[in-house]
C-alpha cells in the first residue's frame, strides 16, 4: 500500500509518501508545496492543487492521509489554511476516493506512544521508523510523513478515519 500523507498549509504544505509492506514501512518520497506572500490567493490555491495533483499523478498512491486542521487563536490563518486543505482535498479525489484524516494527538499517539508527545520526539520517531540518517525537513514535512505513517499502522481501523 503507498500512502500520500499531507500536512495542510497555505505557505508551505507538506507531503510524505511512505510504502507499507507486510508490516515493514518505505520512506518513497517526501517534500513542500511552497506559495509565495504578496501572490493572489486563487493564484495560490491553484498552486497547490496542481502540486497535489502532480504529487497523485508521480506517486499513485493508494490512499491519502491528511492532518486534521488545529488552531487556537488566529482565525485569518484557519480560513487561508481551510482553503488550501480544500485544494488538496479535491486534487487528491482526483486520483483516489480512498481520503483519511488523523488528529494532531492520534499522530503524535500512533508515533511516539503518547498523544501529547512534542515535534521533536515526533520527528526523531519518524527518523527511526524509516531508519533515516536525519530528521526530515522542513518540519511540515516530516509531519505529512508522520500522518501517512500513522495511517499505515491503522490496518482495518482506517475506515474510522475516512473523510465523510
Amino acid at each position: 500500500m503507498i500512502v500520500l500523507g499531507i500536512d495542510p498549509g497555505y505557505a508551505l504544505m507538506g507531503w510524505g509518501v511512505v510504502e507499507a509492506k507486510g508490516g515493514a514501512f518505505r520512506l518513497v518520497g517526501y517534500g513542500c508545496l511552497e506559495t509565495f506572500a504578496h501572490t493572489p490567493m486563487q493564484h495560490r490555491l491553484r498552486s497547490l492543487y496542481e502540486g497535489v495533483r502532480d504529487l497523485m499523478t508521480i506517486y499513485q498512491p493508494d490512499d491519502v492521509a491528511f492532518e486534521e486542521l488545529f488552531f487556537a487563536h488566529n482565525t485569518t490563518t484557519a480560513l487561508m489554511v481551510g482553503a488550501a486543505r480544500g485544494a488538496a482535498i479535491i486534487a487528491a479525489t482526483e486520483g483516489t476516493e480512498n481520503l483519511y484524516e488523523y488528529t494532531p494527538g492520534q499522530i503524535k499517539q500512533a508515533i511516539t506512544g503518547s498523544g501529547r508527545a512534542d515535534k521533536k520526539q515526533v520527528q526523531q520517531m519518524v527518523k527511526l521508523l524509516l531508519r533515516m540518517d536525519e530528521i526530515p525537513k522542513p518540519d511540515d514535512a516530516a509531519d505529512a510523513i508522520a500522518c501517512a505513517l500513522t495511517h499505515c499502522q491503522a490496518g482495518v481501523a482506517k475506515e474510522e478515519f475516512r473523510m465523510k
